[in-house]
């Protein structure tokens, strides 16, 4: 799949579910409203959609949330697309989550071919950490990862950057990803869903940050890259990773090489756009994929040159109303 601007889609990122356990406070509402049941496609569905992209030259697919583990069953999707790694086109499945349910299912992304993954952690201070997350417990999420690190996964720690929040322990998440041999990547609030709170006085440059963490530590360019939007440093003084994304300071559109599939079947082209196509429609329409095929076609054929984020100060409201519980992070 090759979009109007040439660049060749090949990394699909699919939302099983916009439900979670936590309610982060850049993610969601404390009180959301939730799909109804009936909206969101079976796992059957969706795995007969990421069939369909990966005949279309998809090789990466990553599942994501809301948080995915939290989906009755999600297992049976991962064993049907694991078999998609046997030779049958896809090269990597990976997944991104909170690790709150980690502990059980670990053992089992491992043998349906899973083999790295990221998990959400904003800061290393159970007090803050309940804060940010409002129902989240550190304890459970480092036990998952515990667990996801015996059962031999490598793992990316995602942190948002918020001022005034958890500026003052980057540094600390640098020594503690390197001592348990974790990768790092810290990663720009962005204006996307109206959520409760001001987001924009939480606005944190990682320029700024990368300034700050060269005091301590001494990093070095890095041309490492997993088919998404970090740019990596290494850091010399841990031999670990720390990944920047930036979509408000330094976008990365012109290399972007993914779309978004939600749990309702809906194809996102670009994160900060509200263009999307219906997938639901044609997949439920016919046994036959030629609909299906012909809707992804048709849909990348549209795809946009760059997103529309900006921080709005003046007015303080958010560029896209949708969350990103829903779109799929």
């Amino acid at each position: 799949m090759i979009d109007p601007f040439g660049r060749r889609i090949g990394y699909l990122r699919v939302s099983v579910t916009d439900r979670c356990d936590f309610r982060c406070v850049y993610c969601m509402d404390e009180t959301p409203s939730f799909l109804p049941k009936v909206e969101v496609l079976s796992l059957e569905e969706l795995e007969r959609l990421c069939r369909a992209f990966v005949r279309r030259g998809v090789r990466k697919v990553r599942i994501t949330g809301g948080e995915p583990l939290v989906r009755r069953d999600v297992m049976h999707l991962f064993r049907g697309l694991g078999r998609l790694l046997q030779g049958e086109g896809l090269d990597e499945l990976t997944l991104t989550t909170n690790a709150s349910q980690l502990a059980r299912h670990a053992v089992d992304l491992v043998a349906c071919g899973v083999r790295r993954i990221n998990v959400s952690v904003d800061t290393l201070d159970p007090a803050r950490f309940r804060a940010i997350t409002r129902h989240g417990r550190l304890d459970l999420v480092l036990a998952g990862l515990a667990a996801a690190k015996a059962a031999g996964l490598r793992i990316r720690i995602n942190t948002v950057a918020l001022r005034g929040v958890n500026e003052d322990e980057f540094d600390r998440l640098v020594a503690w990803c390197g001592a348990e041999d974790f990768d790092l990547c810290l990663i720009e609030t962005m204006p996307l869903g109206d959520v409760d709170g001001d987001r924009t006085a939480h606005y944190l440059p990682l320029g700024t940050v990368r300034t700050r963490l060269e005091r301590r530590w001494t990093l070095i360019p890095s041309a490492h890259a997993t088919g998404g939007p970090a740019r990596y440093v290494d850091v010399a003084e841990t031999g670990r990773k720390i990944g920047f994304i930036t979509p408000m300071t330094h976008n990365f559109c012109e290399s972007c090489n993914r779309v978004r599939l939600t749990c309702t079947g809906m194809l996102y082209l670009c994160l900060g756009q509200e263009d999307c196509a219906d997938l639901r429609t044609p997949l439920r329409a016919s046994e036959s994929d030629i609909p299906l095929l012909a809707a992804i076609d048709a849909a990348i054929a549209r795809k946009p040159k760059g997103h529309d984020f900006v921080i709005d100060r003046e007015h303080r409201r958010p560029a896209l109303g949708r969350t990103m519980s829903r779109t799929g992070g």
